[in-house]
């Protein structure tokens, strides 16, 4: 009768348990879902996505894969270096040619800024609509063979991204994020996760080479304060944060194309994306601004205003 007892109770016990983590994640899609339709006061979408340009996009991630696959782990593929130092393969470029040949058939009043092949206004100097694309963000994971790079597609909205994908074809794996909806990753609906402190919480970069001079100074600062600092996925840790896998994503010496197609996804899983100082990320196509270094190049994602909140304070600071 006791054992009979005591497996009740650890019965009972376990579904509670189970209840309560169900009942957390219920809670934390409960929010994404009021900040994807309502915002804050700063995140109440200005502009209703045609649900044409959505399916559009989709046909861009699909197209740009049906590219970038055929040469994903094929020997022999050239590698050439940029100006910048930054390795770039055929289907880089390749990728990124087919999805603007689409954006100027389709719709060639909206403007085209890739990390391939610049700005191109649209027709009549026109930048209210303007496609931002990273064909393969995360070259060097591509041209090593690891399936941790993305394609980026964002849509602008004078200069707000108001739609983003991150595409990974070898995976089979798509977020999509509209201004105004829940993200998704794959048709489902995704959300990220409490974080109680930033001192709980997994921190994603690319890699701790990308901070230089102050910016290094702060974000070794804020590494010491996290639980556990990781390295490695470019774009794919974004999603990782946006499904409630990890907490924060820190990065710098980044360009527009690199991070605003992950602004909604973020934004639509109930999470929060800034500059280091906590501004809303904005770009308009302007080649004066690429070419004088007048955007923003270093960002913040996270899952939890308090982690946020941490961290801006963080890497904000003048610390020598």
């Amino acid at each position: 009768a006791d054992a009979r007892a005591a497996s009740a109770a650890s019965a009972s016990a376990s579904t509670r348990i189970r209840g309560d983590a169900n009942s957390r994640r219920r809670a934390t899609r409960a929010r994404a879902t009021a900040r994807a339709a309502m915002g804050d006061a700063s995140d109440v979408p200005r502009v209703v996505v045609p649900e044409a340009y959505v399916r559009f996009a989709e046909a861009l991630a699909d197209a740009a894969g049906g590219t970038t696959t055929k040469y994903f782990r094929a020997r022999g593929v050239e590698v050439e270096d940029k100006k910048d130092s930054s390795p770039v393969t055929i289907a880089d470029q390749q990728a990124e040619a087919v999805m603007r040949a689409m954006v100027t058939r389709e719709y060639p009043t909206h403007a085209i800024f890739g990390e391939e092949h610049g700005i191109e206004l649209g027709a009549g100097g026109s930048s209210e609509w303007t496609w931002v694309f990273d064909p393969i963000d995360g070259t060097k994971s591509f041209i090593t063979g690891k399936p941790l790079w993305g394609t980026l597609i964002a849509l602008l909205h004078d200069g707000e991204p108001v739609l983003g994908i991150l595409d990974q074809p070898v995976l089979k794996e798509r977020w999509i994020g509209v201004s105004g909806r829940v993200s998704t990753m794959n048709g489902e609906p995704i959300s990220v996760k409490p974080c109680e402190s930033v001192g709980d919480a997994y921190m994603y970069s690319t890699t701790p080479l990308m901070f230089e001079g102050m910016n290094a100074a702060r974000y070794e600062t804020l590494a010491r304060k996290v639980k556990i600092p990781m390295y490695g996925c470019d774009c794919y840790a974004y999603g990782l944060l946006a499904m409630g896998f990890a907490d924060l994503v820190v990065e710098a010496d980044l360009k527009p194309y690199d991070y605003m197609a992950l602004v909604p996804i973020v934004k639509g899983a109930g999470g929060y994306m800034t500059d280091w100082k906590g501004n809303a990320l904005r770009f308009t196509a302007e080649r004066a601004s690429l070419e004088s270094g007048e955007f923003q190049g270093e960002v913040i994602a996270c899952g939890d205003a308090k982690v946020l909140r941490a961290a801006v304070a963080t890497l904000s600071k003048t610390l020598f």
